[in-house]
């Protein structure tokens, strides 16, 4: 399926952002992303499908950029087959056709499945900031990411503009935005839309136009150190948060050590303060998705397919727009 095909004649549009590692050509990670959500609304919510197959489809993928780096540090990527990993475990969990099957009782039987690298995240993160060690360590389990973090290389100007072209295009065409992005691609979407709202380059034009929903998916955005290297952080309150998202969901998956503080509203409770966001939920999820064999509670197929995935995403399709709703009169 190709990425025009994808296309739909609703003025509702989704886009995908992914994160760090090696990820699969574009058409394909796109169709193994819309795969896992669809399959989601099939099984629980069969009466929106219609919606979904009408809506505009796109994703700002960037995974060429990522294997530079991964490649010069001599790392190897096998594309085939962890495009078959990726489907095996896509036709695992849709065969889970019950929502409630979703829960710790079928996770608990999941082969390899540990809580010792988000445990030991959790007591060493602390630490990382006294001691200087934070970028040593995500540039020891991630090389492609801590390039992004690195303010000297222009990886992430790069990658940023990557998902800035995507999401102006839409919002210049006037549509209705939900923006999900797994993992570290949650700081990349952070970055951007902060962007969008303060950046001289953008405001102007940006600052006003709406994200409707913005779903984060497993992504480290409630970690102190990370937050302290957003976009902003150094800003005053008036300048610090993004402006242009209504509401944003975040979804944390129990033992993924990428978003092992798993709570974003207490973090960024001022952006509702200052009235910048409507809303910031939070929900824990069992993710069940098991990759070569093991659990891997970080998987995006396992995030995007998930019964509260699903359901946020439902709710925003149900949703009428303002402008359709009708005047109320005495």
């Amino acid at each position: 399926m190709s990425l025009s095909e994808l296309s739909g004649s609703s003025d509702r549009s989704l886009l995908l952002i992914h994160g760090r590692d090696f990820k699969p050509a574009e058409e394909t990670y796109m169709d193994l992303s819309l795969a896992a959500l669809r399959s989601g609304l099939e099984r629980d919510y069969p009466d929106q499908l219609d919606a979904f197959d009408s809506m505009h489809k796109s994703v700002a993928w960037y995974g060429d950029l990522n294997a530079e780096i991964l490649h010069a540090r001599g790392k190897t990527y096998d594309e085939n087959l962890d495009i078959g990993d990726r489907r095996i475990a896509l036709a695992a969990l849709r065969e889970i056709n019950v929502r409630k099957k979703f829960g710790i009782r079928q996770y608990d039987q999941l082969p390899g499945k540990s809580a010792v690298p988000e445990a030991v995240v959790d007591i060493v993160a602390p630490l990382l900031g006294v001691f200087g060690l934070f970028v040593p360590m995500i540039r020891r389990v991630s090389r492609d990411f801590a390039r992004y973090l690195d303010q000297k290389a222009d990886f992430a100007m790069r990658v940023r503009s990557r998902l800035r072209e995507r999401l102006c295009e839409l919002l210049d065409r006037g549509d209705r935005v939900v923006l999900m992005s797994h993992g570290t691609g949650c700081v990349i979407a952070y970055d951007v839309l902060w962007q969008l709202s303060h950046d001289p380059n953008y405001k102007d034009q940006y600052a006003d136009k709406k994200v409707e929903l913005w779903v984060t998916l497993g992504g480290p955005l409630g970690d102190s150190h990370m937050q302290k290297r957003l976009m902003g952080a150094r800003e005053k309150i008036s300048a610090r948060f993004p402006l242009n998202v209504i509401a944003w969901h975040n979804v944390s998956a129990e033992d993924d050590y990428t978003c092992h503080d798993n709570t974003l509203a207490d973090d960024f409770k001022k952006m509702m303060q200052q009235r910048v966001v409507s809303a910031v939920h939070d929900y824990q999820i069992f993710n069940l998705a098991v990759r070569y064999g093991r659990s891997n509670p970080h998987s995006s197929v396992g995030y995007l397919i998930h019964p509260r995935t699903t359901k946020i995403l439902k709710d925003w399709l149900q949703a009428t727009a303002i402008e359709a709703m009708p005047k109320y009169t005495l």
